[in-house]
């Protein structure tokens, strides 16, 4: 912990992060917001239940790698529907396409999450899973959001 503090300390405006480095934080962010999200909700909704802390930890990489494959797949539809095509025929398509993956996902979610952890997650039903989803996406959005205002330090000019 302490070589984290002596990496700030030494830090200045002219050092730069790489893109690994952002990636990485980016990912330990995700996963340690997740974390949280899921067991504030094992704690406030009787219906999401997880047997152990460690296996709440397995769950929230899984939930958190899951969200990125659907978000990824949503974005490239998104983008074959509205960028590469035009029409209100494409766009109606694409509106269909994108509820599907949205709530179809869910579905997927709860299989996936079975099938890897078995009676020891129990994440509800799809109206749980949908909250969770909103929650854990909305909580990551906000981590982001404090990341990017704090951003880039702008030179000092004297």
């Amino acid at each position: 912990m302490s070589a984290i503090f002596e990496t700030l300390d030494d830090a200045d405006e002219t050092k730069a992060i790489s893109g690994r480095q952002l990636l990485f934080i980016g990912v330990v962010t995700n996963v340690l917001v997740n974390i949280v999200v899921l067991n504030l909700f094992v704690e406030y909704f009787d219906k999401v239940i997880i047997d152990h802390f460690t296996i709440s930890v397995f769950t929230a990489v899984l939930l958190t790698v899951l969200l990125w494959l659907i978000t990824h797949i949503e974005e490239r539809v998104h983008h074959f529907f509205f960028d590469e095509h035009e029409g209100t025929g494409s766009r109606i398509l694409g509106f269909a396409a994108i509820w599907i993956i949205l709530f179809g996902s869910k579905f997927l979610i709860l299989e996936v999450v079975d099938w890897v952890f078995g009676d020891h997650v129990e994440l509800g039903k799809l109206i749980e899973v949908i909250l969770l989803v909103v929650a854990m996406l909305v909580a990551n959005g906000v981590m982001q959001g404090i990341f990017r205002r704090l951003g880039p330090v702008q030179p000092k000019t004297e």
